[in-house]
């Protein structure tokens, strides 16, 4: 059985691999000059390949359509891919989040322990090729469906094949070949398109107080988001502060339950010390407050923050920069510590796809079977990876996505 594989990212690659280990002589089509472009830069060029969570944390961290990925990691789960990986020869090791890296921190070896193994089982490797589109029979009449036929290349060849995976990722980082091809090959065929939207990006606030922290990374501080006043997300950990806005991981992670269409106003609320109830803060005040008493208010919160954002907080306080610490009223502190658990930002929106990690959105999973990850449009079409309508926060679970359902596509795509 002849299968093509488009697209060399990790769905692409687990794909191909997983075809050829059933006996299948397989394609795979890249239109870069390399596989892996995108995984190349995932992780800061760290490659978090996967989370070593249990499954119940893995699926708690899918953000979109979980259940349909029952089949997906229960076949091939987070163990499985750390095994294989580690049987390629490339060692991985377990950090803080239970994210998993190459002990090398080079997401090269990653991308090199694939080739190794493609070439191992003889997969044809073409790059620099692009498919301009899938090639369809119409229906014999047994079961009403479309069949594949191959796939045809934009120099106007033909390659024929019994099935085809497509993997060819969403649209963020088009720079590295995420182009929406997929979502094109699924259309002209009958699919569903969820509207894609940036997944995992950074977001532009309206204050513009924001501007002023630039730089600023904060560990160990707690969000909330609301949309139209309902809580989204909450979550605890680190952020950074940049020149449009917000950015780090805690902002990353609430970006995916943003909704364009909310019709109300999205607020970010950020408690700046969240191992402290409202009243321990408020000792905490009056003990450091006792400690500066003849200083001027702005010259007595060196040990609650980072220098960069004291101008910021005493701004936002009302309290007089130079007013000595022994005036300020018990009101005025209170309000202060409040201040300092409720500090608001007001999301204007999310930042484009050159900057999003990962696309929302994409082919509807109510058109592919999750047992397999063939289409229910076409025979022998398949999809995996990124370009399906599936997302979940970082950690290396969305990585783990592409592993799951590119072996299940490359293992159901068989005689």
């Amino acid at each position: 059985m002849k299968t093509i594989v488009i697209g060399g990212g990790p769905a692409g690659m687990m794909a191909a691999i997983a075809a050829a280990d059933q006996g299948n002589q397989v394609t795979l089509i890249e239109k870069n000059e390399k596989l892996g472009k995108k995984l190349f830069i995932t992780g800061k060029g760290r490659c978090n390949v996967t989370n070593a969570s249990d499954m119940e944390v893995l699926f708690s961290n899918v953000c979109t359509n979980k259940k349909f990925l029952y089949s997906a990691f229960y076949t091939f789960d987070n163990y499985a891919l750390m095994s294989f990986i580690e049987q390629a020869g490339c060692p991985l090791k377990t950090e803080r989040g239970e994210r998993v890296f190459p002990v090398s921190d080079h997401s090269s070896d990653i991308i090199t322990a694939f080739t190794r193994e493609l070439k191992k089982r003889n997969v044809e490797i073409l790059l620099q090729t692009k498919v301009s589109r899938i090639i369809v029979a119409e229906s014999d009449g047994s079961n009403g469906k479309k069949r594949i036929q191959g796939v045809k290349l934009s120099g106007g060849n033909e390659l024929f094949a019994d099935r085809v995976i497509v993997c060819t990722g969403g649209v963020s980082y088009p720079s590295t070949g995420s182009t929406g091809d997929g979502y094109e090959f699924a259309k002209e065929n009958g699919h569903s398109i969820i509207e894609p939207v940036p997944g995992l990006v950074p977001l532009n606030i309206k204050e513009s107080w924001c501007a002023e922290l630039m730089g600023l990374s904060l560990k160990n501080v707690s969000l909330v988001m609301e949309q139209s006043g309902r809580k989204v997300y909450e979550g605890f950990g680190e952020m950074l502060f940049t020149h449009f806005g917000v950015s780090g991981p805690l902002v990353l992670s609430a970006s995916s339950f943003y909704k364009a269409a909310s019709g109300g106003q999205t607020m970010l609320y950020l408690d700046l010390k969240p191992a402290m109830t409202a009243e321990q803060l408020d000792k905490r005040l009056l003990r450091d407050f006792e400690e500066n008493k003849n200083k001027q208010f702005r010259n007595a919160l060196g040990g609650l923050f980072p220098s960069k954002l004291i101008p910021v907080m005493v701004g936002l306080s009302g309290i007089p920069a130079d007013k000595k610490v022994n005036e300020i009223t018990r009101e005025e502190r209170q309000k202060f510590a409040s201040l300092m658990k409720r500090l608001t930002l007001t999301v204007d929106c999310p930042r484009g796809f050159a900057e999003a990690i990962i696309t929302r959105g994409g082919i509807s999973v109510k058109e592919v079977d999750p047992s397999t990850m063939e289409s229910k449009l076409v025979s022998g079409l398949y999809f995996a990876g990124e370009v399906l309508d599936l997302d979940a926060l970082t950690g290396g679970f969305n990585l783990q996505i592409a592993w799951s359902t590119g072996y299940l596509a490359g293992i159901s795509s068989k005689g």
